[in-house]
This record gives structure tokens, C-alpha cells and sequence, in this order.
């Protein structure tokens, strides 16, 4: 028989950890801000053309030594084709770019294709939609937990959600690491990691209030973490050795991305046993929660 582990005898000391966590990336947040990347902030964007396939990494180096500290290189397309993406609106740019990676080999030179010029407007479109996305995922959420499970369960995963949100962000903020649209995309992908973990131990709360029907609500849920460990356990190792390996093997193109995840993941496994299930408990979640209201027939009152 499974030991049952007492998860909720430690709740008021992990409370006081999630509290501070939550104040210092709010703090953070708020006073350095996040390090908006080109496709927020707006800039321009440089498309190459190489005779034969090019280096990103000589790429990049001979660039900051050019004084471009700021660009971003990427492959676009064929192992030919590059896309730089810098700040400012420069026409003659493209053509300074080129020049300056001629020094990395002249017998195979870089030619401009195109140049465009990304303003800040559309960057600022882009950050209110990625926003509103946000904000509607969690809202979106909320609605489906309340009418699969219970109101109270939907606070607690929400609570849960923004938790990891807020921390993935604060991070992100203290280190200044680039926020682009792949870092957003893995903040939204972030909260469907952390609300899958969650359902699967709220299902098994809601399961065992039928089973252990003497027990108390800090029993089910220390039994119902228990029995789901080892899933979240696998599942966490299983996904933080595959964002490991994007981490350290995707290039600077992911390094944004794969870190985001990387502390998503993590909080996201936390979160799931030290802040959804604590609201149960301060909600005083109990059986008569999840018995669905009697329908009551109307009295034919004609003689």
C-alpha cells in the first residue's frame, strides 16, 4: 500500500515561500519591466542570400563586432537564406550589414534581398493581443472548471495559473531575457501545462470525496497528491529533459522560449499541489460541494 505523504502539514511555510516568490516577480514586473523584443518594439528586418549555406554563430559574432549588438539571426528558409532583425529605420541599413559580413568570407558573399521596416505601432498591437489572448485563455478556463468540477475549483486553478504566470514573468524581467513572440507563446503554453496537471489532481479529489466519505479535506487531498505523484513526477522529468535539450541545443533563436518553459514547467508542478489545493482548503471545499442541485417539478395546482 502507497505511503500517503502529508503535503498540507508544510502549507503555511509554502504559502510564505509562493507569497514571497509572487512580491518579488510582481516587483521586479513592475519596477525593470520586461525586455520587449523586436517584434513588440519594432525595427528592421534584414532577408540575406548566400551562395552556399552560411554560419549563424560567425554570422552573429561578426555583427556585435560590427557594433550591431542588438540583432537578431535566424535562418529563413534554405540553409541559404538568413533574416536579421535590428533596431532602427535606417534605409541603407540592409546594405551596412552586408558590407560588414563580407569580413567573414569573400568567396562567399552576402547579398540584400529585402529590407523592411516593422514600426512600433504594429509591435504595440501585437503586445495588446498577446495580452487580451491571455486574458481570455484564463477566462476561457474559469468558465469550463466551473461547469466541469465546481466554482471552487476554478478559483484554485486560476489562482494557480496566475501564480505561474506572474513568476515565469518576473524572471524573465530580472534577468532581461528578450520578450518576443516565441517567449509569449510559451507563457500561453505555460498555462494549458499547468491547468493539465491540476485537473488530474482535482479529478482525483473529487473521486476520492466518494470513496473516503469519513475522511477530512486535508486527508483526500494528501492522499489524492499521493496517488497522482508519480504521474506528475513522470510527466515533469519527462518534459523538463525535453525543454533541456532545446534549451541547450536549440540555438539563441529558442534559448527565450525553451527557458520560459523550463521555469513553467517547474511552477507549474508546484503550483498544482501548494496553491490549488490550499484554496480548496481555505474555500472549505466538502462533499455536499459536488452533489448536483435537486431539480424541483412544479405542483399542478389546477382542480
Amino acid at each position: 500500500m502507497l505511503r500517503t505523504i502529508n503535503f498540507m502539514g508544510v502549507r503555511n511555510v509554502a504559502f510564505g515561500v509562493t507569497l514571497l516568490l509572487t512580491v518579488l516577480a510582481l516587483f521586479s514586473w513592475f519596477y525593470k519591466g520586461l525586455n520587449f523584443g523586436l517584434d513588440f518594439t519594432g525595427g528592421t528586418l534584414i532577408e540575406l542570400t548566400y551562395e552556399r549555406p552560411a554560419n549563424l554563430g560567425e554570422v552573429r559574432e561578426e555583427l556585435v563586432r560590427s557594433g550591431f549588438h542588438d540583432a537578431v539571426v535566424q535562418s529563413f528558409g534554405a540553409t541559404t537564406d538568413l533574416l536579421v532583425r535590428m533596431p532602427g529605420d535606417d534605409p541603407m541599413l540592409g546594405n551596412k550589414v552586408a558590407e560588414a559580413l563580407q569580413k567573414i568570407s569573400t568567396d562567399n558573399p552576402a547579398t540584400v534581398k529585402r529590407v523592411e521596416f516593422v514600426g512600433p505601432q504594429v509591435g504595440e498591437e501585437l503586445r495588446d493581443q498577446g495580452g487580451l489572448g491571455m486574458l481570455l485563455a484564463l477566462g476561457g478556463i474559469l468558465v469550463y472548471l466551473a461547469f466541469r468540477f465546481q466554482w471552487k475549483f476554478a478559483v484554485g486553478a486560476i489562482l494557480s495559473l496566475v501564480h505561474d504566470v506572474i513568476v515565469t514573468m518576473g524572471i524573465l524581467s530580472f534577468f532581461q531575457i528578450t520578450f518576443d513572440l516565441t517567449v509569449l507563446a510559451a507563457v500561453l503554453a505555460i498555462i494549458g501545462y499547468s491547468l493539465n496537471d491540476t485537473i488530474v489532481v482535482f479529478d482525483r479529489v473529487r473521486e476520492n470525496f466518494r470513496v473516503m466519505r469519513k475522511a477530512s479535506l486535508i486527508e483526500n487531498i494528501n492522499v489524492s497528491t499521493t496517488q497522482t505523484l508519480l504521474r506528475t513526477v513522470a510527466t515533469s522529468v519527462s518534459t523538463l529533459l525535453a525543454i533541456a535539450a532545446l534549451l541547450f541545443f536549440g540555438g539563441d533563436n529558442l534559448w527565450g522560449f525553451s527557458l520560459a518553459l523550463f521555469i513553467g514547467v517547474m511552477a507549474g508542478t508546484y503550483s498544482s499541489i501548494y496553491i490549488a489545493n490550499v484554496v480548496l482548503i481555505w474555500l472549505n471545499l466538502n462533499s455536499e460541494d459536488l452533489i448536483p442541485p435537486v431539480k424541483t417539478e412544479g405542483v399542478d395546482e389546477r382542480p
